[in-house]
């Protein structure tokens, strides 16, 4: 196992992409080994394995009202445990405790530097990449327990991937969920109430956030319940699609 770049032209398949093996991490100065792989030869997990996932609440409007919830009037953030990282094509597995669980389609950004009370003019400084999130959630568990930590926490709740992307403006990105083909959430990260600046400012004020943490930033409306045997979809422009199948426990 090791990191790696993806490299290709824009707009080629997925066939046509190589992967180039960097000789230790991308927390720094890239350098590379010389290995270099066809990306079909390559099993993509995980781009990261953060020391903590922090995720925003309820930071899309139309999200918060087809959930019965006001608007926050500063960032409403939670904890997801590094153990419900999976990679693009793992599978989420339906805890059977929980009898409803959502998709939930989101921007992850991965900090590439420590954070610690950075202003919101420096903050996206701070930001390594880009990558695709599901916040899966049990959604009759965050209903019950209030705080969220159970019906997030789940392994296998947090699928990252395909991969990160750098240098992309995280700013009006649009992004789509499916299941099973079927356009779930159709929306753009414009659409936030908290920008990505403005988040990491609030949370390195309340935590150290160290290279390789990932935030998540929200979701749009158009959640809703998967089942086993379903694949859910997220897609980000400019980024990729992460694509998970769900089994039963």
């Amino acid at each position: 196992m090791s990191w790696g770049a993806v490299e290709g032209s824009d707009g080629a398949s997925l066939d046509a992409l190589t992967v180039a093996a960097i000789d230790g991490h991308p927390f720094g100065p890239v350098t590379y080994t010389g290995d270099r792989w066809a990306l079909p030869d390559v099993r993509l997990v995980a781009p990261i394995l953060p020391s903590k996932v922090v995720a925003l609440g309820r930071n899309y409007a139309d999200h918060a009202k087809e959930l019965g919830n006001d608007v926050p009037e500063t960032p409403l953030i939670f904890l997801k445990p590094s153990t419900s990282v999976i990679g693009s094509g793992d599978p989420i597995r339906l805890p059977p405790s929980s009898a409803e669980v959502h998709f939930e389609g989101e921007l992850a950004a991965v900090i590439g530097r420590p954070a610690r009370n950075v202003t919101r003019a420096e903050a996206l400084e701070h930001v390594l990449a880009y990558t695709v999130a599901n916040d899966v959630t049990a959604r009759d568990q965050q209903r019950s327990d209030v705080q969220f930590t159970r019906a997030k926490g789940y392994d296998s709740f947090c699928p990252l991937g395909p991969w990160m992307v750098t240098g992309l403006d995280p700013a009006d990105l649009r992004l789509t969920t499916r299941v099973n083909g079927e356009v779930k959430q159709d929306g753009r990260t414009s659409q936030m109430i908290f920008d990505l600046a403005r988040q990491i400012e609030f949370v390195s004020g309340v935590m150290t956030l160290l290279p390789g943490d990932v935030l998540l930033t929200g979701t749009p409306a158009g959640v809703g319940p998967i089942v086993a045997g379903d694949t859910v979809s997220v897609e980000i422009e400019g980024i990729g699609t992460l694509t998970n199948p769900v089994v039963a426990p």
